[in-house]
């Protein structure tokens, strides 16, 4: 991961890196845990800058209605939805089924 300077960025990385196998959270959580609630939008834009990177688990980061709205910043368009389901988690038309079930809470 490269190394931010800025401690929301860092703070944003560190609880994303931290997403239990088999389990989401959204980008709204994530901003709050990391102490700007109105900063959902800007923790997509801190993982749009990641790019793919393997030891980052951005793919378990969705949106509140738990749509898979970052796909088309990954590698190929199916590659969100690949990982997620590797994992066990079910995705039905870029969304995850039975959404609550697998929602992790920072």
């Amino acid at each position: 991961m490269k190394n931010y300077k800025n401690s929301f960025d860092r703070r944003v990385l560190d609880i994303v890196s931290q997403i239990p196998q088999g389990k989401v959270t959204t980008y709204g959580l994530i901003a709050r845990k990391a102490g700007m609630p109105s900063g959902a939008r800007m923790v997509g834009w801190i993982l749009n800058r990641q790019k793919f990177n393997p030891r980052l688990p951005a793919h378990r980061v969705v949106n509140r209605h738990g749509e898979l709205t970052g796909k088309m910043h990954f590698e190929t368009p199916n590659l969100m939805e690949n990982l997620l389901q590797s994992e066990g988690i079910p995705v039905e038309n870029g969304k995850i089924k039975n959404f609550e079930n697998y929602l992790w809470k920072p």
